[in-house]
């Protein structure tokens, strides 16, 4: 059906034809039964979200979700303690509030943490690991982080309320889908090496 049958039917459809599906919060003011009725439609484009609740949910039970996200790339999210030396070093650890990095980092200065605060960027750190942790995927001491800022992943990570990591890969099975873009993956992302201290060296932008 086009749009322009669906709007001249005398009763308004619940389901919007397919043109319309990604659109919602639309509008109708009409005159019914009067000649040269004018019709009003508004339509606001959908908001991209993830299903939080599911996705925690499901990470809890089974330790581990993969993702399809708005570029169709597959990123796994994996609890720190279920990771092993099989499945490689290329993990980064997702934080959602800088105050989580010294659960996984040496202490940082204030400089260090301004660095990452501030930072205008999506931003893949490579920094000295805490001493404390003995098995987690590293390279000459140093392990990769991020602070993640988009408000849909954030408050998902908020609600796992721990440093987790994650890994884009062409993973078989996929546990949910969503056209919220992955940050890390988007064109732009820096990459660098951050020390205790403040010291920088760019690896990447």
């Amino acid at each position: 059906m086009s749009i322009e049958s669906w709007i001249k039917k005398p009763k308004v459809q619940k389901v919007l034809p397919k043109p319309l599906q990604k659109w919602r919060g639309f509008f109708i003011d009409s005159s019914k039964g009067k000649a040269g009725q004018d019709i009003l439609l508004i339509f606001v484009p959908k908001f991209s979200v993830l299903d939080h609740s599911s996705i925690v949910k499901s990470f809890r039970d089974k330790g581990s979700v993969v993702i399809q996200e708005g570029n169709s790339k597959k990123i796994k999210f994996l609890k720190p303690e279920l990771w092993t030396e099989e499945m490689g070093q290329d993990w980064v650890y997702l934080l959602s509030d800088i105050f989580q990095i010294r659960s996984i980092c040496e202490p940082f200065s204030e400089v260090s943490l301004d660095i990452v605060e501030f930072a205008s960027k999506p931003t893949i750190y490579h920094s000295p690991a805490n001493k404390i942790i003995s098995k987690a995927p590293m390279t000459n001491g140093n392990l990769k982080f991020a602070l993640i800022r988009e408000p849909n992943w954030n408050k998902l990570l908020f609600q796992i309320s721990q440093p987790i990591l994650a890994k884009e890969g062409d993973w078989k099975e996929i546990d949910f889908k969503t056209n919220v873009f992955y940050p890390l993956l988007m064109a732009g992302t820096k990459e660098m090496f951050l020390g205790p201290e403040g010291d920088v060296k760019i690896i990447k932008g």
